[in-house]
């Protein structure tokens, strides 16, 4: 995120960019949301690395990125014969757009503090040089 806050506010924000901002979503991350999304069926490691064209490591990496930011869930599927895989699904937008409404207050909760904590801290500084100088 290197440019300023003032920098994004002027520029026009999509989706995409919005959850680059939030969490950090990278391209790889995206394309495997969006395998997620149009299967008809939760899918294995193996079939997202297959569908982003891909090293499975390498989308390993991007699908535990997109479960730890919650765009995703995990289940696991036990052999009758003992043994298990994991499959993975996308999670409900309606809970994502909660989960990141949630954040964006918590985040506007935390910078209007900053800015409050900013406001006193040089108001006393101009208190003093008013007593100063009077």
């Amino acid at each position: 995120m290197g440019n300023s806050l003032a920098e994004q506010l002027q520029q026009d924000m999509e989706c995409e960019g919005l959850l680059e901002c939030i969490h950090g979503l990278k391209q790889l991350d995206k394309d495997c949301f969006r395998v997620l999304v149009e299967s008809e069926e939760p899918l294995t490691i193996d079939d997202i690395a297959d569908r982003v064209d891909r090293e499975r490591s390498t989308a390993y990496r991007a699908i535990q990125r997109l479960l730890q930011s919650g765009f995703i869930q995990k289940e696991q599927i036990n052999y009758d014969q003992g043994g298990y895989y994991h499959v993975y699904y996308p999670t409900d937008p309606s809970q994502i757009a909660t989960d990141m409404q949630r954040m964006l207050n918590d985040w506007y909760a935390k910078m209007g503090q900053l800015i409050h904590e900013f406001e006193n801290k040089y108001d006393q500084v101009e208190d003093r040089s008013v007593t100063v100088e009077g």
